[in-house]
Order: structure tokens, then C-alpha cells, then sequence
């Protein structure tokens, strides 16, 4: 196969198609789209491609055929309809306050005015938005295509601050209400975003929106599938190891078919290093500041159950952190299951890059001191590689002790039981090891797991102000935790930590080392 160039940051259908980039034919979902429904809502994180598919669309509505030979659509289309499309995106720039967002909405419609050839007399902006659906409709003489990018983001910029970011949602909740009362002038319309906004909140009226989130049959809509890779990218995987892009950017997956962050992939393909890229471009301060004010348990991360109402209340005044984390990508769905008459699904990382990213982003966070934590991972790899029990110790010892005592008075989750352990989950995680927690055996759930360089380390953690001195190392002995692992033939370390929230600090470090 020929190697093409590399379509890195480029959202536009047909630069792609005309500078002989690679392209992943995602337009058989249009077909499947258009053919089955008329109004449609997408929610995917950040840099997955909604707004290329978005403007596929836009080229198949106007006709374009040139642009799709070869690809699904070219047979699967009528190329002698062509429809007028209006689009908003509201992906450029960030909005402060609601007269900016009703200027820059005046501005998208006045750019759609001038676009298609129309003038409307309404001088509110809903009223300007319906009449210029009205309008091009009639001057086309067929139904209008409206085509919505990041429908979100005005809110998702101001979250931090909730009554801009609700004035932002009313704003927004005026405009799309008008999606519904032009019906009749509309053949097809498609949002997209990162939020999944409850159509309470920023839809209402919109009743005949069809939310395909969570949907198998559209899974793959954004992304890169392992077919993908191996068929259209195939030049590219020479001197990279497949198992390794697997582990680092495979695993989104919306119940359906798992696929690859594309521009992950695209930047790996680029540099020929493995990095995280998408975290890179976005750290999600306002997420970590959410998970350490609500003192969210860090291991917890790796295992999340949560309900269909919960993910789908998302808004404003409540921000769920696992509707949070889903929505924005650090979690994805594992699995699901139907109890009683309630949908419950189970998250977890998708990856290595989020993981580790992610565990980095929240040390940070807990630990109060960016610097401190970015030592401190470099000397943990260290003293793991060693196999230390003492400096193991020494380093637990001294990582709690460089947390200013300031931030904790300042900070409730330091107030919080799992604190000490989420700290040292995080810690371990950043480092994108093999790690496992509330690891199942028939004996109970050992807390913390780790496979490292031919070695396993079994973690147990207790407060001495709940549990008898002891009592760590003593559970992980007499619950037999280590039975599980002794037909993998490793040396096992059997490690008992105990902190004290009263002393801040780490009291009780017991290891017992047993060999195969």
C-alpha cells in the first residue's frame, strides 16, 4: 500500500479528499443516519472527529459526488437531490458572558445569510434562526439540513463558574428550541458535542432529538477500529508495536465496537513515540478540582458503576464526577447489565495513556505541589526497579511528609479516610504499571496490586484510628490473598501500610517478602 499524509488536525472532508490524505469511510453511518431518522444528537469526547463527520455530511447533502468515489456512499447516494445546509459551530474561541454568545450566534447566521443567499426581517435572534430556515427552504424549494458543532462548549468554558454557565445554557436553550418548531422546513439535523446535556436542561421541547451516544450500532462512528489500523494505515505500523498502540490508545467504546483516539494515532504515526497526545492538549484542571474538592476515592477510578439516569443528569447545578469523567473520556464503558428495571453500566480507563495521564493530573492535584509529585514518580520507578522494601518505605514516608501543611487545612478531601491511600493509588498509577485494585479473590478484595519487573507487591491499607495496629499486613495473611497469584512463580512482597489522619502522616509500614 502507498503512504499518504497524515490528516493531523484537519476537519474539513474535502482537503482530505483532495490532498490524498488518508481517510477512514465513516459515511456509511450517514446512510444508516439519514435513511432511518431525521434528528440526531452525538456526545464524544474532545479531538474524535465529530466535526469531520459533521462536514461529510454537509458535503453529502449538497452533492458533492466528486468527493466520495470509491467510498460507501458513492452507490449508496442520490446524487441528483442536492439540499441546503445551514451550520453552527461554536468551536472557535471561548465565550465569557451571554452577549457574547448572542453575538457570536448573530454572527453564525449572518454567515449562513450570506452563505445561501437569504435575508430574514426578524430581528431576535430565535426569530432570525426560524426565519432563516423558513426562508432558505422556500428559495431552495427543498428542506433544510441544519448541522450543529461542540453545541456545548459555551457552557463547558464557563463550568467552573455556574451562573455564567447558566445564562450560557439559556442562550443556547433559545436557539435550539428552534430545531423543533421548524420541523416542517427540515429534513435533516445533527448535533454534536462533548456534554451529553439532559434534554430537560437544554432540549426541552426538542422531544424528537435521538440521542445515539449509547448506541452499538454506532460505536465506531468516531475513531479508529482495529480494521481501520490494519487496513487503512497499514504503512504506517511498520517498527511500532501493535500490542503496544493497543494498550496506549485502544478502548473507547460506547457498548459496541472498541476504537482508537484517531488523533492519538495520527500523532503516533507522526513522531513515532509513544506519548499521551490527546491529554496533552487539554488538562482537565477543572476535573481534577471537582474529584479532590468531593473527595472522590482515586482507586475507584479504575472500577466505576453508575446508572443511565446518572450519566444522563448532567448539568449545570449537578456535575456528577462519573458523568464527568464519562462524558469528557477518562472513563469508558466495560460492560453493562439490566437490574430490574434499571440499566447499570460499569466503567473503567480505556487505556494506558488516560490512565497513567489522568493518575499524574490527580497527584498533582492531591498532593497540593506539582513539582514534589513529578519528583516523587521519578524516584518511585527507582526504588521499585530495586526492589526495596526500606527505601519503599523511606519514599511512602517522605511523599507525605513534602505535602505543605497548609493545603491540608485547606483542602476537605484531606479530611477524607481514603486520602492517603488515593494519593499512593495515584502515585503508582502515573507510572502506567501493571496495577489492580480491589483485586477479587476467594477470599475477599485485596486493595491494591502491582506487576512490576518480574515481582508482585500486594498493598493493604488502613487508618490506625479505625482498624488495631497491625491490621494491615495481618488481613493480607490470613485472607490469603497472596494464594491467588503462587502458580505465577514470582517473588511476592506482602505490604501492610497504616496512616494516621490525625498525624497526617504515615505510621505502620510491615512487609513480609515470600518466594517462589
Amino acid at each position: 500500500m502507498t503512504r499518504r499524509a497524515l490528516p493531523i488536525g484537519i476537519q474539513t472532508f474535502r482537503e482530505i479528499r483532495e490532498g490524498d490524505y488518508y481517510y477512514v469511510d465513516k459515511t456509511g453511518f450517514a446512510l444508516r443516519l439519514i435513511a432511518e431518522g431525521k434528528s440526531y444528537f452525538l456526545s464524544r469526547p474532545r479531538r474524535f472527529g465529530k466535526s469531520l463527520f459533521l462536514d461529510t455530511l454537509a458535503e453529502l447533502f449538497e452533492g458533492n459526488a466528486a468527493l466520495f468515489k470509491g467510498l460507501e456512499a458513492e452507490r449508496g447516494w442520490d446524487w441528483s437531490r442536492r439540499f441546503p445546509v445551514i451550520r453552527l459551530s461554536f468551536a472557535d474561541g471561548v465565550l465569557r458572558d451571554r452577549r457574547e454568545l448572542d453575538q457570536r450566534i448573530a454572527e453564525l447566521l449572518a454567515d449562513n445569510e450570506a452563505r445561501l443567499g437569504v435575508r430574514g426581517a426578524h430581528k431576535s435572534l430565535a426569530g432570525r434562526f426560524h426565519g432563516l430556515i423558513s426562508a432558505v427552504h422556500a428559495h431552495f424549494g427543498e428542506r433544510v439540513v441544519v448541522l450543529v458543532d461542540e453545541y456545548d462548549k459555551p457552557i463547558l468554558d464557563n463550568i467552573s463558574d455556574p451562573q455564567t454557565a447558566r445564562q450560557m445554557r439559556d442562550g443556547l436553550r433559545n436557539l435550539y428550541s428552534v430545531i423543533k418548531d421548524s420541523d416542517a422546513h427540515i429534513r435533516f439535523a445533527f448535533l454534536t458535542g462533548v456534554s451529553r446535556f439532559s434534554k430537560v436542561s437544554l432540549f426541552s421541547g426538542l422531544n424528537n432529538l435521538r440521542d445515539i451516544t449509547v448506541d452499538a450500532r454506532y460505536s465506531a462512528l468516531c475513531g479508529y477500529t482495529e480494521a481501520d489500523l490494519d487496513q487503512v494505515f497499514a504503512p504506517e505500523l511498520e517498527g511500532l508495536d501493535r500490542e503496544q498502540i493497543r494498550a496506549w490508545y485502544n478502548g473507547y467504546n460506547w457498548l459496541g465496537e472498541a476504537v482508537y483516539n484517531p488523533f492519538d494515532v495520527l500523532l503516533l504515526f507522526d513522531a513515532r513515540e509513544f506519548r499521551p497526545w490527546w491529554f496533552e492538549t487539554g488538562t482537565p484542571t477543572f476535573l481534577v478540582d471537582v474529584l479532590t474538592e468531593r473527595g472522590y476515592f482515586a482507586p475507584d477510578l479504575a472500577g466505576v458503576r453508575a446508572s443511565e439516569a446518572l450519566l444522563s443528569a448532567f448539568d449545570v447545578d449537578h456535575l456528577a464526577p462519573e458523568a464527568l469523567l464519562w462524558q469528557t473520556g477518562y472513563l469508558t464503558f466495560t460492560g453493562s447489565r439490566q437490574i430490574g428495571a434499571r440499566r447499570e453500566y460499569s466503567l473503567g480507563y480505556p487505556n494506558l495513556e488516560v490512565e497513567s495521564a489522568l493518575n499524574d493530573a490527580l497527584l498533582k492535584g492531591l498532593m497540593g505541589d506539582a513539582t514534589q509529585a513529578e519528583r516523587a514518580v521519578s524516584r518511585l520507578y527507582d526504588v521499585l526497579v530495586a526492589a526495596d522494601a526500606e527505601a519503599l518505605r523511606q519514599h511512602i514516608a517522605s511523599l507525605f511528609a513534602a505535602i505543605p501543611h497548609q493545603w491540608h487545612d485547606g483542602n476537605p478531601i484531606a479530611r477524607y479516610e481514603g486520602f492517603y491511600a488515593s494519593v499512593f493509588y495515584s502515585h503508582l498509577a502515573a507510572l502506567g504499571l501493571d496495577l489492580a485494585t480491589e483485586d477479587a479473590s476467594s477470599h475477599g478484595r485485596l486493595d491494591l496490586r502491582l506487576r512490576f519487573d518480574g515481582r508482585l507487591w500486594l498493598f493493604e491499607f488502613k487508618v490506625v484510628e479505625l482498624a488495631p495496629e497491625g491490621a494491615a499486613l495481618r488481613q493480607i495473611k490470613e485472607k490469603g490473598y497472596a494464594d491467588k497469584y503462587g502458580a505465577e512463580g514470582l517473588p511476592m512482597h506482602l505490604i501492610g501500610i497504616e496512616f494516621s489522619r490525625n498525624e497526617r502522616t504515615l505510621v505502620g509500614f510491615e512487609v513480609e517478602t515470600v518466594m517462589p
